[in-house]
């Protein structure tokens, strides 16, 4: 195993499998950080200028993972990378493989599971930030895995730049993390579009509108650390709003959008929650306590 006492660590030779836009982004930062990279990608042609910056360009998996001490999978699936890595030389003995595809916890712990048992250093990793942000001091990254792995790679992987986090010896921690964030980002880009067309559905400019509603954004960074510590202390005072008041309001939604012919499938389902936890007798306390009502039906 390598470790970050090598004299050469800040220099192992990366290799990069998967070369979409932020397989890509990847390659880039090590490659500035005067890595040796070496890239595959299943489609040719998919490598840009990176040939040009030093990059070693191979059509097989298997010289891909022999040029590397770390192999980088950024590919489309979990399955995709162990499709691609059972292409690989079977001795990963002075290899580590930090897988940073997008996928669920259950997956990475499966993922985690299967190249164990193939003799495989194995470390998840989740990309909390766009393309553009890798190598940058705004880059965040965040890692699960055997704490050995982490520490193996550690010195590489600063290559990416900004915040570097080991969150667990559970592989499926850094996908827990990603998942419940872009929960966070799926469900308010839906809220963003759906309040637009209501809007436009009654004659509301989208520019006018986008005035009050960056308003409202403002509102949700102390909101999600209130609610953290409520739930942190299992303490939900309705002093400030409660989940009876909620009722009513997503009601006057409802009805809205509906008499509107506007989808208003994911506030039912929102709905169904809040009625749930007023029918508990939950209905005086606050919003925070409807994540214990969701965990609890789960």
């Amino acid at each position: 195993m390598i470790t970050l006492s090598d004299e050469n660590a800040r220099l192992l030779p990366v290799t990069v499998l998967g070369l979409g836009p932020m397989g890509r982004a990847l390659a880039s930062a090590f490659l500035k950080a005067r890595h040796p990279v070496t890239v595959w990608n299943r489609t040719p042609g998919k490598a840009g200028d990176l040939p040009d910056r030093g990059a070693v360009v191979t059509d097989s998996v298997q010289d891909a993972v022999r040029a590397g001490q770390v192999i980088i999978a950024c590919l489309i699936d979990y399955e995709a990378v162990r499709a691609t890595i059972e292409q690989s030389p079977e001795d990963w003995k002075s290899r580590q493989l930090v897988n940073l595809t997008s996928g669920e916890p259950a997956q990475a712990r499966q993922m985690s599971r299967w190249a164990s048992a193939r003799g495989i250093g194995y470390l998840d990793g989740a990309i909390l930030t766009p393309t553009p942000a890798i190598g940058t001091p705004s880059a965040t990254v965040l890692y699960s895995g055997a704490r050995g792995v982490y520490e193996a790679v550690q010195e590489t992987m600063a290559a990416l730049g900004g915040t570097a986090m080991h969150v667990g010896d559970d592989p499926g921690q850094a996908s827990a993390y990603e998942v419940a964030l872009l929960d966070i980002f799926a469900t308010s880009v839906n809220g963003i579009v759906h309040a637009f067309a209501l809007a436009s559905a009654e004659g509301i400019e989208p520019e006018r509108l986008a005035t009050f509603a960056t308003g409202i954004g403002g509102l949700l960074p102390e909101m999600i650390t209130r609610f953290a510590q409520q739930i942190q202390a299992g303490q939900y005072p309705g002093d400030r709003s409660t989940i009876a008041s909620a009722a009513s309001g997503i009601t006057h939604i409802i009805n809205t959008a509906t008499a509107h012919g506007i989808d208003a499938g994911m506030l039912t389902a929102a709905k169904s929650i809040i009625d749930r936890a007023v029918a508990d007798g939950y209905g005086p306390e606050g919003l925070a306590r409807l994540a214990a009502v969701l965990h609890k039906s789960g």
